[in-house]
């Protein structure tokens, strides 16, 4: 048994550090999930909280996998790591079983899996993690109370020290569509020899009190005893169609659409991403009026996207001299995808990304020659 014990438990404990790291590297596409669960259940209140909780939550996804391989208080970890695998296979069997969420991102967004792989992996863990709780008086600790403590303390540090870097200077490895080498444009674009979803026109008519459906073979047109209800398309074929970046539309306050025109402009082109000005980190704004500033005079366009209101973004233009940027509207959602930093700035050629920066990071200026344009 002590070797199944111990089998039991680097399974168990790797599977549970690995997975903290892989989240640990976008805390904030954790907490846009926690999030879409909060919206599913009308508890759109707590997303307040929800980065709070996605830290605790990798953080002891991490703690509790090291403590498991290091036997550090098991019957303590045993019992949280339980209730965390019946809570993490109950939200997997809401996923997979009301189809409410598209995907429970339990990976993160770097791996990708079904919900169904997904929920039955969550079944196979409980059933692990449950061996380990009813055996976990045979578990002792592998080194003594000092060392052990150490390597715990160590692991605190790290668990929670790798997330602050995350949040404050982007993700180590961006796995979204956005990241750097990608073009815009051609993301937006359907995969070649891909189809297209095929619908059929459902209409419902209604006749002596009672609805039936036709489609567009069958409908009683000449029939003036069926009376119209509804038409609407129903999904027959599900096609491969569907391109890696979607609803990226930016509009400027007028309403006019220049997505394409400024993904496809030649050259280099900044993209200053606030997402709500009201809650924009303004370290290093100094550096993003002088670049802003350079950018006019080198007739580099730079942008600003933005979710807020126009009087909002106005203000926000005034009081911290962006005036020499063009303002345009993003959606929100989109927006906290392209760039995980509030505000975050993008540098595009011909429409490919070529660095991105938090509002840690951003370059203090930046020089054009032989028609390189180097940030410095």
């Amino acid at each position: 048994m002590k070797y199944i014990l111990w089998l039991l438990r680097i399974i168990v404990g790797a599977l549970f550090i690995f997975s903290g790291l892989i989240k640990a590297n976008d805390p904030l596409g954790l907490a846009y999930k926690m999030n879409e669960f909060f919206d599913v259940w009308g508890m759109s209140g707590l997303a307040s909280i929800s980065l709070g909780l996605s830290v605790l939550m990798i953080g002891f996804e991490i703690i509790a996998g090291i403590g498991l391989l290091l036997g550090a208080s098991f019957r303590l970890f045993s019992f949280l790591l339980l209730l965390l695998t019946l809570f993490f296979t109950f939200l997997t069997a809401y996923v997979y079983l009301t189809d409410k969420i598209k995907e429970c991102g339990c990976f993160g967004d770097c791996i990708k899996i079904s919900n169904a792989e997904t929920f039955w992996k969550d079944v196979v863990l409980t059933i692990l993690v449950v061996i380990l709780f009813i055996y976990r008086n045979k578990v002792q600790p592998l080194f003594n109370n000092k060392i052990t403590a150490a390597l715990m303390i160590v692991t605190v540090v790290f668990a929670f020290g790798i997330q602050w870097r995350t949040l404050n200077y982007l993700p180590t490895y961006d796995c979204l569509a956005y990241k750097k080498g990608a073009n815009i444009w051609e993301q937006m674009q359907p995969p070649p020899g891909s189809t297209p979803d095929v619908y059929k026109n459902v209409m419902t008519y209604e006749k002596d009190g009672k609805r039936q459906d036709f489609d567009e073979t069958n409908y009683p047109w000449q029939d003036t005893t069926w009376k119209f209800i509804d038409n609407k398309p129903v999904l027959i074929q599900k096609g491969n169609s569907d391109p890696a970046i979607k609803d990226f539309v930016l509009n400027d306050y007028n309403g006019n659409d220049l997505t394409e025109s400024l993904l496809k402009e030649p050259g280099y082109t900044f993209l200053l991403y606030i997402r709500d000005v009201k809650k924009a980190s303004l370290e290093n704004i100094d550096r993003l009026q002088n670049l802003v500033a350079k950018a006019n005079q080198l007739n580099v366009p730079f942008y600003v996207l933005s979710s807020s209101s126009q009087s909002d973004a106005e203000k926000f233009a005034t009081d911290y001299k962006l005036q020499g940027a063009q303002w345009l509207i993003i959606d929100g959602t989109v927006s906290k995808t392209a760039m995980r930093s509030n505000p975050g700035l993008m540098m595009l050629k011909d429409g490919t990304i070529q660095e991105k920066w938090s509002f840690k990071t951003y370059p203090k200026d930046f020089v054009i020659a032989n028609n390189q344009l180097t940030p410095q």
